[in-house]
């Protein structure tokens, strides 16, 4: 198997930067999928780190473009719209590859298409944040990415892990993806949820006590539902991201709180709202991310 055709779709902070890359490498075999006033905005381009990137766009109404490979990087709540957009371009060898925070967005993609194969993703130590001038990104991380176990790997894999290398994005394939998606998104449900609420950097959840002890909290939450459904992750994994945060800009904002400060919709629903649901049908108390939830919600209603 081959992939030759690269469909985008989201082209937010991480998206233009992973664009870039495309873009350089790949050319007209890569593609921005978008439509109406957004197409004619990307199609100007935009600006990474000082070098201005213009992609190919392509509408989804076009009946004659064909994607071999679609990578997602919209933000959950807009997943639904993103898998619409994409009909077209879908054939029956159509690879999908979700790059989405949570645990949840693999199986919406299943239950859209079926008959396709839709490999686990994520993306690791990207800090790609939206400025004035464009998107500025000092670290471009790596995606991880793969079946459920990639102990022998599919053909799928084998051709994604070509076309992410020939396009110099950065990827590992992980022996144990649904491992490596729920330790990303314990650490969302902690740093990111409790950034949004109290506003504070990287930094602050290792120079504050209180913080630092919160994030552990609301992580033990995510690693007791893990346990439930025998996902091997454990409080290790926690204190192994505790040691990364030491390595991160003090002053470096999550995305969620990102979301915030510009009074955009959050994840919420996608990382404490999970966590709640997922606990219920677990029999798990989930005290912290209930609290989180009402909080946040209470934010993004005050906008």
């Amino acid at each position: 198997m081959k992939i030759k055709n690269v469909a985008l779709v989201g082209f937010g902070a991480i998206g233009c930067v992973y664009a870039k890359n495309f873009v350089k490498n790949i050319g007209d075999d890569f593609a921005v999928v978008a439509e109406g006033k957004r197409a004619e905005k990307i199609k100007k381009g935009v600006i990474v780190n000082g070098e201005r990137v213009v992609p190919r766009v392509v509408g989804p109404s076009e009946e004659g473009y064909k994607a071999d490979l679609i990578i997602f990087t919209v933000k959950n709540y807009h997943l639904q719209q993103a898998l619409s957009d994409v009909k077209n371009m879908v054939t029956d060898k159509t690879v999908f590859l979700t790059v989405l925070n949570g645990v949840t967005a693999r199986d919406e993609i299943v239950e859209a298409y079926p008959e396709n194969r839709a490999l686990y993703g994520l993306g690791m130590g990207i800090d790609a944040v939206r400025t004035d001038e464009g998107i500025s990104c000092s670290c471009e991380g790596t995606i991880q990415f793969g079946d459920a176990d990639n102990t022998c790997l599919s053909d799928e894999v084998k051709a994604v892990k070509a076309v992410l290398d020939r396009a110099g994005v950065t990827n590992e394939v992980c022996p144990d993806m649904i491992r490596a998606i729920w330790n990303k998104w314990m650490i969302n449900v902690s740093t990111n949820q409790l950034s949004a609420i109290t506003g504070a950097g990287y930094g602050s959840f290792l120079a504050v006590p209180e913080l630092n002890r919160a994030m552990h909290e609301v992580m033990t939450e995510v690693i007791t539902l893990a346990r439930s459904k025998n996902i091997n992750i454990t409080e290790d994994d926690a204190f192994a991201y505790e040691k990364k945060l030491a390595g991160f800009d003090p002053a470096g904002k999550t995305s969620m709180l990102q979301d915030v400060e510009a009074k955009r919709q959050t994840e919420v629903d996608y990382f404490a709202g999970t966590v709640i649901k997922f606990g219920r049908e677990a029999g798990v108390p989930t005290p912290w991310n209930d609290r989180i939830y009402l909080l946040i919600k209470t934010i993004e209603k005050l906008y």
